[in-house]
């Protein structure tokens, strides 16, 4: 579980988040929702203490990360899956660097094990065939192919796939999604959308998703919060938001969904 209580943080003269309360439940998709420039990618930085508060407070799992060393940090990120706005791979890498980055990157040099968690997470995201045969995998041939493309060689949602296929490498306990369906057709959308309720339904991870795409968040949301002037202006359920008379949210889903 995730307890962020009255954090606030700002930028200069200019303050995004004015003290925002609101707790993330273990096994649930949360949805956040608003609009552009509300705070809601800086909330997620914030979460994984890429960024630090001015004030308040952000406890995962019972720890307050803002007293946590370096260290502690790049060991907490271990149970956190982060997949970037548009992907965010490395141009200069081919497709098993970007995704085996983060085992590397906290020591591991086994190839037979990074070659394993490669195939499990390729797999999982629609990328490659799981089925098997006689004991070896029918994908080898694609799974060669696709190991050594270059983010340029990706359609865009293959490059998201591969991107949340970098986040599910050592099964995270909590995955976050910033804007996972921007800048993709409806058709691409929906099969991310598809991904990212599969993966709920199959892995045992805790999922918050940043958005705008309102049809996604009825598709795949549990939890929805929307963050208006600094601080948390929704929060319910899809059928909740769908009902609401909140002039504030109802202009919000005219303009987002019209």
């Amino acid at each position: 579980m995730i307890e962020i209580k009255d954090l606030k943080k700002s930028f200069g003269e200019k303050t995004v988040l004015r003290g925002v309360d609101l707790n993330i439940k273990t096994g649930e998709t949360t949805c956040i929702i608003g609009r552009s420039g509300c705070g809601k990618s800086v909330l997620l930085k914030l979460v994984v203490g890429l960024l630090a508060p001015d004030e308040g407070t952000v406890v995962v799992d019972g720890v307050d990360i803002s007293k946590m060393t370096q260290p502690q940090l790049f060991q907490m990120r271990r149970h956190i899956g982060y997949v970037f706005q548009g992907a965010a791979l490395f141009d200069s890498l081919n497709v098993y660097d970007n995704v085996v980055m983060s085992l590397v990157e906290h020591g591991e040099t086994d190839g037979k094990i990074l070659d394993g968690e490669a195939r499990r997470v390729l797999s999982a995201v629609g990328l490659l065939p799981s089925l098997e045969r006689a004991g070896t995998p029918v994908y080898e041939g694609e799974y060669s192919n696709l190991r050594l493309k270059k983010p340029s060689d990706l359609s865009g949602g293959m490059r998201k796939r591969v991107g949340v296929a970098r986040a599910l490498v050592g099964k995270p306990d909590y995955i976050f999604y910033d804007e996972p369906t921007t800048g993709l057709d409806p058709i691409t959308s929906q099969q991310i959308d598809d991904l990212i309720e599969t993966l709920d339904n199959t892995i045992d991870a805790t999922s918050v998703v940043i958005s705008h795409d309102i049809f996604s968040v009825f598709n795949i949301a549990d939890h929805v919060i929307m963050l208006e002037g600094g601080l948390v202006h929704f929060e319910g359920n899809v059928d909740d938001l769908r009902s609401t008379t909140d002039p504030v949210v109802v202009e919000f889903l005219r303009r987002y969904v019209s």
